[in-house]
C-alpha cells in the first residue's frame, strides 16, 4: 500500500526532472480537452512498429554498455586520437556514414554510447560531441531512402528508382556534410587530448557482450523484413531469461516520449487551422513548398511535415530537400535530435544544441534553396 502511494510522487518527480516529457504530457492533456472524442483514436496515431524497433535498440545498446564493450572501444579510440578536432571529425564522419546505411536513429544508438564511454577517460566536451553527432546523422541520412523515415515515405510515394533518389539527394548531402565539416573544424580546437593517468581498458562481461553482438544483426534483419515485433520478442526473451538486471538500466521513459510525440504531433498536424494554413500556402510554387517544409518541420517535426505536405503537393524532390533541411534548427525538427540528447542525459545540453543547430539551419537552408532555385 505504501508503495502504491509513492508512485504518484515518483511520477511527479520524474516529470519535474524531464522537461520534454512534462511538455508532451501537458500538450496531450490540452489537446484532449479541446477534442475529448479523439482520445479513443490515440493508439492509432502511434507508429507502433517504430516503438518496437526503438525498444529493441534500447535493449541491445544497453546490453553493449553494461558489458563494458563501448567503454573498452572508447579507451582504444581515445588513446589513438591526437587532438579534440581529430576525434570530433572522426565521430562526425562515422556518424554520417552509419546514418546513410543504418538510419539516423540506429547510428545514434551506436555512436552516442560510444562517446559517453569517453567520459572519465579524458577531459572532453562530451555534450558538444553528441550535439555534432546529432547534426551528422541528420546530414548523412539524407542521401538514401533508408537513411530516415521521411525519405523512405517519399521514395515509396515517388516511384523512382533507388539510384535516381540517391542522385537527386546527393547535392543536398554534399551541402550539409561540407558545411558540417567546416563547422566542426571551427567548433573543436586542435588541443591535445590528455588522458587521465589511471585509466585502463575496463573489464568485459563477455557473455553479455557476445549475446548482444549476435542479436544485433538478427534484430536488424527482422527490421529490414518489417518484423519489428518479432525482433523485439526475440531480444526481450533472451534478456528476461539471461540478463534481467539489464532491463533495470533502460531509459523506458524514452519510449513514452516517442509515444506522446506521435500523438501530439499528429493531432497538431490534423488541426483545421494547420490544414488551412498549409492549403493556403501556395504550395504549387516550389519555393513556397520548400519554405513550408522547412517551417513545418520546426513545428511538427520533419516526418509529419513530409506526410502533411505530400497530401497537398506532388514535388517529392522539393519536399524531401525541405523536410531534411528542416530536421535542423529546433530540437523538435527531427526525432534523431531527441534521441541523441536523451541518451546524453544533460538537461543544459538542450539549450546548447540550439546554439549550434539554429545557425546551422540558417546557413544550410540558404545554400540548399540557392542550389534548388537559383541555378534553374
Amino acid at each position: 500500500m505504501r508503495r502504491l502511494l509513492l508512485i504518484p510522487v515518483e511520477i511527479a518527480a520524474r516529470l519535474q526532472r524531464d522537461l520534454l516529457l512534462l511538455i508532451l504530457v501537458l500538450l496531450c492533456i490540452g489537446l484532449s480537452v479541446l477534442d475529448p472524442a479523439a482520445i479513443a483514436s490515440y493508439p492509432q496515431l502511434v507508429d507502433w512498429p517504430t516503438i518496437a524497433a526503438l525498444a529493441g535498440l534500447l535493449l541491445l545498446t544497453t546490453g553493449l554498455e553494461e558489458s563494458g564493450f563501448l567503454q573498452h572501444l572508447a579507451f582504444h579510440l581515445i588513446t589513438r586520437m591526437h587532438s579534440e578536432r581529430h576525434l570530433a571529425l572522426l565521430l562526425v564522419i562515422v556518424s554520417a556514414m552509419l546514418a546513410s546505411v543504418l538510419t539516423n536513429d540506429i547510428a545514434l544508438f551506436i555512436v552516442v554510447p560510444l562517446t559517453l564511454g569517453l567520459h572519465g577517460m579524458a577531459t572532453l566536451p562530451t555534450a558538444r560531441l553528441v550535439i555534432f553527432e546529432a547534426l551528422a546523422v541528420n546530414a548523412g541520412s539524407v542521401l538514401t531512402p533508408m537513411g530516415n523515415p521521411q525519405n523512405l515515405f517519399l521514395w515509396h510515394r515517388s516511384g523512382v528508382s533507388f539510384a535516381t533518389f540517391v542522385g537527386e539527394m546527393l547535392p543536398l548531402a554534399a551541402i550539409l556534410l561540407g558545411t558540417l565539416v567546416l563547422l566542426t573544424l571551427l567548433a573543436f580546437p586542435a588541443r591535445r587530448i590528455d588522458t587521465h593517468e589511471d585509466i585502463g581498458p575496463p573489464p568485459l562481461a563477455r557473455r553479455l557482450l557476445y549475446t548482444s553482438l549476435l542479436l544485433y544483426p538478427l534484430f536488424l534483419l527482422l527490421l529490414e523484413l518489417r518484423q519489428p515485433w518479432l525482433g523485439l520478442a526475440a531480444v526481450l526473451t533472451v534478456f528476461v531469461f539471461a540478463f534481467r538486471n539489464v532491463l533495470r538500466q533502460i531509459d523506458w521513459a524514452l519510449l513514452l516520449v516517442f509515444i506522446l510525440m506521435f500523438i501530439d504531433l499528429r493531432l497538431i498536424a490534423e488541426l483545421p487551422a494547420v490544414q488551412e494554413l498549409v492549403g493556403a500556402a501556395g504550395l504549387e510554387d516550389p519555393q513556397h513548398l520548400y519554405l513550408a517544409g522547412v517551417f513545418a518541420s520546426q513545428v511538427i517535426s520533419n516526418v509529419p511535415a513530409a506526410i502533411l505536405l505530400a497530401e497537398h503537393a506532388d514535388d517529392w524532390r522539393v519536399i524531401s530537400w525541405a523536410v531534411n533541411v528542416g530536421g535542423f534548427g529546433l530540437l523538435i525538427g527531427s526525432l534523431a535530435n531527441l534521441i541523441a540528447l536523451r541518451l546524453l542525459g544533460e538537461r543544459q545540453a538542450w539549450w546548447r544544441f540550439h546554439a549550434w543547430s539554429l545557425p546551422f539551419l540558417g546557413v544550410v537552408a540558404s545554400l540548399a534553396g540557392a542550389w534548388l532555385f537559383l541555378r534553374q
